[in-house]
C-alpha cells in the first residue's frame, strides 16, 4: 500500500436542499471549506468552493460536494492526506463501510437498487491517489468549519451559482461577522495531524 503523502488536506463540507423531500423540483446547493498547511511557511491556507442544481435531494448535493472538492484537490497535481469532514452520516457511513460491499457484490444490494449509484461511482473515481478519511461532525452545533460549509451550500441552494472551482476563501471575515453568533474562534477546529489520520489509499475497480 502506498506511504501516506506527507501533506495534508482538510475539508468541510455540507449541502442543502430546499424543500428536501417535498414533491416537485427542488433546488439544492453544496459547498466546502478547504484547508492546507503551507509546509514552507507553517500557514493555513484557505478555499472555497461551491455548487448547485435547480432539481435534487440533500444525498444527491452530499456526494456531488465529495466530487467537487476531490476535483478541486486533485487540480494540485500530487497525492494528499485528506480528512473530509461532514455532518452527512451518508457520506460517511457510506464512504467508509457501504461501497466496500456494494463493490464485493458487483455493485448491487439484496434491498434494491442503490440510491445516486453514478454518484457514489463518480465520487470513488475522484478520490484518485489521495488517502482518505471520513469524520462525522454534529450539524448546526455551533463547530465553525461546518458552520460556514453549511452557509455556503444554503447560499448556493438560494442563488443557484457556482464557485467554478476552488477561490480563495471568505471564513476569516465570515468569521468577524458571526462573532455574536456562538461561532467563537475558539471552537475552531485545529488542523489535523498525521498522529490522528487513519485514512487510506483504497483501489477501485469501477
Amino acid at each position: 500500500m502506498p506511504e501516506t503523502p506527507a501533506e495534508i488536506v482538510a475539508v468541510y463540507a455540507d449541502e442543502s436542499c430546499l424543500g428536501n423531500g417535498r414533491d416537485g423540483d427542488n433546488a439544492g446547493g453544496a459547498g466546502g471549506l478547504v484547508e492546507w498547511r503551507n509546509p514552507a511557511t507553517g500557514q493555513i491556507v484557505r478555499w472555497d468552493y461551491w455548487i448547485s442544481e435547480p432539481a435534487t435531494t440533500n444525498n444527491r448535493m452530499a456526494l456531488r460536494s465529495v466530487i467537487e472538492a476531490f476535483r478541486g484537490i486533485s487540480a494540485k497535481r500530487r497525492s494528499f492526506a485528506v480528512v473530509f469532514t461532514t455532518d452527512s452520516r451518508y457520506i460517511v457511513d457510506g464512504m467508509s463501510s457501504w461501497v466496500h460491499g456494494w463493490a464485493r457484490q458487483g455493485w448491487k444490494r439484496k434491498s434494491g437498487p442503490i440510491e445516486n449509484l453514478e454518484l457514489w461511482k463518480e465520487a470513488l473515481r475522484a478520490l484518485g491517489g489521495h488517502h482518505c478519511e471520513w469524520r462525522w461532525v454534529r450539524g448546526h452545533n455551533g463547530q465553525p468549519q461546518n458552520e460556514y460549509a453549511n452557509h455556503l451550500a444554503t447560499r448556493a441552494a438560494a442563488s443557484q451559482d457556482a464557485s467554478n472551482g476552488l477561490i480563495p476563501s471568505a471564513f476569516d471575515s465570515w468569521m468577524e461577522d458571526h462573532g455574536g453568533t456562538g461561532v467563537t474562534k475558539q471552537s475552531v477546529a485545529p488542523f489535523p495531524s498525521h498522529e490522528t489520520f487513519t485514512g487510506k489509499h483504497r483501489e477501485w475497480t469501477i
